[in-house]
């Protein structure tokens, strides 16, 4: 195996490939365990929620806030309610305002297809 290939002469080393091998394993593995798991809960809404619906989600969203997860928030538009998508940013919104204090939005409210999506992280 080739040490140091710039100095002159290069210096090289006879090592055991399988061992080099199971040793590069084994860092790469342990590399792997130390880098933190994004974990992304999902909370689905509609463009009617009531507010009782709507309280009861947004508490379960500070609890994964403060767990450490992002959480996804989404308006689901069902059938002919594609109509109605001013009413869904504006529960995106005002959710977002409500977990302001435990988290910040990391991807503003957008359409894809029938969801408005929302995504907001943790604060550190």
């Amino acid at each position: 195996m080739e040490i140091s290939p710039s100095a002159n002469p290069p210096v090289c080393k006879v090592i055991d490939y399988k061992k080099f091998l199971y040793e590069l394993k084994k860092k790469q593995k342990e590399m792997k365990a130390k880098t933190a798991k994004v974990v992304v809960k999902e909370i689905r809404l509609g463009p009617n929620t009531d507010d009782h619906d709507f309280n009861f989600k947004l508490n379960h969203a500070i609890k994964f806030l403060k767990d450490g997860a992002k959480v996804k928030v989404d308006v689901f538009f069902k059938g002919r309610s594609i109509i109605y998508k001013d009413k869904g940013e504006l529960i995106l919104l005002k959710f977002a305002q409500g977990v302001e204090d435990c988290g910040k939005i990391e991807q503003m409210p957008r359409l894809e297809g029938k969801r408005m999506i929302m995504i907001i992280a943790p604060k550190k």
